[in-house]
């Protein structure tokens, strides 16, 4: 690793003072130095410093002086690249030269006389670049839900308290009006530059569930303006006339640019630059390129509101309208949106500032509601498939080859039958996500159904997207991943495809935290204690919950469908509702490989029970029957009649025993005998004896086998970490006594995502190492099954 000025030695280990973090050895900080954040922030500390070398601060200036007279006087001492100008007062402007020669010939220059003033020139301020920490906002969550508790506490029912929080919410009619006035302005000053262009806005600000502060997000409409360009273009052909002498037309900034053919990045350029000349009380104005819709971001200070623009955003704001017809449709949805983004929030589900990271946006929650209340019972709202069936032809919409069609009066939609309270329904909400399997669906809203995430695992994947094919031939299919939502018209944009596995965890989880709360009186009955009740309960914060410890240690293995090999993807979507079955059986496999072959652990399978490639369905099946026969005959308490049980046969409703594991059969007096409980069959499973620690040491191993060669995240090459291990047992000694310890595949899905867990249990562990090795398997064996996994793959 090369030196780096930023890292800086601890006694703990490193620290980093440019990204603000601590480290703990040398590989976590090479890590970190080739990471994305790192190498972000040491870009933009050298374009900064960059800027502020070719640079000079000139004040002394008058308001009437405009930005084309200074850029004109500097020019004098060298190119000049931008110039800066403070709108609000205009007593000062920063100029930035293109090379530092000019900086120095301004700087050298003993007196500057423009205009009759004398202005002031001294070097730009230096200020050392830092990272400001984000904030966590756990106390900002707590301060919000204070304010609003008092009101929530004193109203008579959860639907009041929901109408309560739309009402503190909601954008204010002034609000409304300001923002109606930005966009005015916007357009007023766009026309000038794009002749028959059109500022449209779209999302939280008028889609009638925006709340205060809420950015407005623009989209700049220049189809008109490329017709305008085209038709000006071969007028001034024909008639040679309206040229300047360099040949270029004078009408307006198109001159610059021919729209057919430029880039979106150097439309946003254009924007960028007209908002920072031209538009009053606008600031940090830049352009997010990197972004899937690269926007121009900019502040209006009078207004103290964040805005976007974008160019190719067309469908955004027919989402828009498709929520406002929504609403239009349905009064109880804003009450639910209003209500569920603000628990999403409290909870850290929702709400990122920066809108990106693995969290969920309030778009994506407005369609998981949306796609609840359709399955409803009766529906509460229609899907888009009938929306469209409902359009006459002249609300026909295609936009980018998607059928964008619904109707635009709420009038023309059929009423629903459903006749359910807030309260219920927000239960429902809970309820529904709580034991929905997000791993092995795809959640449609124009279908209003969950399809099954098997038909777009193959490789033609713009087939199995919709059952009707889009107009327009669509590229690739959408961005699989933990949550899959469908965009109720991009079909091939996942809306939650930035989610994690973490991310979608906590969402589920807390979804069954309020489901579990939602069933109790505190919800649904006002305190007469005046304690929190209703919302309130349900608002409150809360950090990480620690899990309870189980009896016995688990290994989770999630089913990652972006994650699958091209192959086992195409195996998966033939196997149709079997998918599940024959994942199993891959995942088996390759935990047997990494046991076997990587960590050299020597395998005895249980009796009648081969977990090899060939022989792993005959167990699974096994598996599924004799789990599923003897669920309602276990010993065990049926406290927890929510769980999944394996194979997605879930216990709903079963009763709690009247005895313990006692002796059954013996029945009281006067009383029938009971019949004898069945024995709980054992299940599959492996031995493994393991008599080498390889899970000592092996970072430093790693690092001393690749001294040569590029650095490989653990668990990355099979190869490397087979080698690891032999090499720990040729130069460690062998425990006295082999770790023996059983481990238990199982397959779960139905009320929960589809995983594997791996039961482990210690057999014989008289050195005391199990709970060690158990620490290891659990971050290495995951990562590894992926890797044996499309290693496999690779071989076929």
């Amino acid at each position: 690793m090369e030196t780096d000025c930023n890292i800086k030695t601890t006694p703990k280990g490193f620290q980093c003072t440019l990204c603000n973090v601590n480290l703990s050895n040398l590989p976590s900080l090479d890590q970190h130095v080739k990471g994305r954040k790192h190498k972000t922030l040491s870009t933009v500390r050298a374009s900064r410093k960059t800027q502020e070398e070719h640079s000079v601060f000139v004040s002394g200036i008058k308001p009437e002086i405009s930005q084309t007279e200074i850029t004109e006087y500097f020019q004098r001492f060298g190119p000049i690249s931008d110039v800066i100008m403070d709108k609000a007062k205009g007593v000062y402007a920063i100029v930035q030269f293109a090379e530092t020669d000019g900086t120095q010939a301004t700087l050298s220059c003993v007196e500057h006389r423009m205009k009759g003033l004398k202005l002031r020139v001294k070097p730009r301020e230096k200020k050392d670049f830092k990272m400001i920490p984000k904030k966590t906002g756990s106390e900002n969550l707590q301060q919000s839900l204070d304010r609003l508790k008092p009101q929530l506490c004193q109203l008579m029912s959860v639907d009041a308290q929901m109408k309560h929080v739309v009402e503190r919410f909601q954008l204010r009619d002034n609000e409304k009006e300001a923002r109606g006035l930005l966009v005015q302005l916007l357009q007023e000053v766009f026309v000038e530059f794009f002749p028959d262009s059109k500022i449209l806005p779209f999302g939280s600000s008028v889609n009638s569930f925006g709340v205060h502060s809420c950015d407005i997000d623009l989209f700049l409409d220049l189809e008109n303006t490329k017709v305008f360009q085209a038709h000006a273009k071969s007028t001034t052909e024909q008639a040679g006339e309206g040229m300047s002498d360099d040949g270029r037309s004078e009408d307006s900034i198109l001159s610059d640019i021919d729209l057919s053919t430029a880039s979106p990045a150097e439309v946003l350029d254009l924007v960028a630059a007209i908002l920072r000349r031209c538009v009053p009380s606008v600031h940090k104005v830049h352009v997010v390129g990197g972004a899937r819709l690269p926007v121009v971001k900019f502040h209006h200070q009078e207004l103290n509101l964040q805005g976007d623009i974008t160019v190719n955003n067309r469908l955004a704001v027919r989402n828009t309208r498709f929520l406002q017809l929504c609403s239009g449709v349905e009064d109880r949805l804003r009450p639910l949106a209003y209500t569920i983004r603000y628990w999403a929030k409290q909870k850290q589900l929702a709400g990122n500032p920066s809108g990106s990271g693995p969290l969920l946006n309030n778009y994506a929650l407005t369609l998981l509601i949306i796609f609840f209340l359709q399955n409803c019972e009766p529906p509460v709202l229609h899907t888009v498939d009938q929306l469209r069936d409902m359009a006459c032809e002249e609300e026909e919409c295609v936009i980018e080859g998607w059928d964008c069609t619904f109707p635009t009066q709420p009038i023309a939609v059929t009423p629903s039958r459903n006749t359910q309270d807030l309260c219920t329904l927000l239960f429902g909400f809970f309820s529904f996500y709580a034991k929905f399997d997000f791993a092995s669906s795809v959640i449609s809203v124009r279908k209003g159904c969950a399809l099954p995430i098997t038909d777009f695992l193959s490789q033609n994947k713009e087939e199995a997207m919709h059952e009707e094919k889009p107009i327009k031939t669509q590229p690739h299919g959408p961005k699989l991943g933990p949550l899959n939502l469908l965009d109720p018209f991009d079909l091939s944009h996942n809306v939650a495809g930035n989610l994690n596995e973490r991310s979608h965890r906590s969402f589920q989880r807390e979804c069954q935290d309020a489901d579990k709360y939602c069933r109790s009186l505190q919800y649904h009955r006002k305190s007469t204690k005046g304690k929190p009740w209703g919302l309130v309960r349900l608002f409150t914060p809360n950090g990480e919950v620690p899990q309870a410890k189980t009896e016995q240690p688990t290994i989770s293995i999630p089913f990652k469908s972006a994650a699958l090999p091209k192959g086992l993807r195409d195996e998966l979507h033939m196997a149709g509702d079997g998918f599940r079955l024959l994942w199993f059986q891959k995942v088996c496999s390759a935990v047997e490989g990494v046991l076997q072959r990587v960590l050299r652990c020597r395998l005895t399978p249980s009796a009648g029970a081969v977990f090899g490639e060939n022989s792993v369905v005959d167990a699974a099946g096994e598996m599924e029957t004799s789990l599923n026969t003897s669920t309602n005959d276990s010993c065990d308490s049926v406290d927890s009649q929510n769980e999944a049980s394996p194979l997605g046969t879930a216990v709903v409703g079963a009763k709690r025993r009247l005895s313990s594991c006692s002796d059954a059969s013996v029945s009281p007096q006067d009383k029938k005998p009971r019949l004898a409980r069945k024995v709980r069959p054992e299940l599959p499973h492996w031995i493994c004896a393991q008599k080498h620690l390889v899970w000592a040491g092996r970072r430093k191993v790693r690092r001393e086998l690749m001294k040569d060669a590029d650095s490989r995240p653990e668990g990355s090459c099979v190869e490397l970490e087979s080698q690891v291990t032999t090499h720990i047992i040729e130069k460690e000694p062998a425990l006295k006594q082999a770790l023996e310890f059983k481990v238990q595949p199982q397959m779960l899905s139905g009320t929960e995502s589809t995983k594997v867990i791996l039961k482990l249990e210690p057999t014989c562990d008289r050195t005391g190492v199990f709970h060690d090795f158990f620490h290891f398997l659990e971050a290495f064996l995951p990562k590894m099954v992926e890797t044996l996994m499309e290693k496999e793959e690779g071989r076929v």
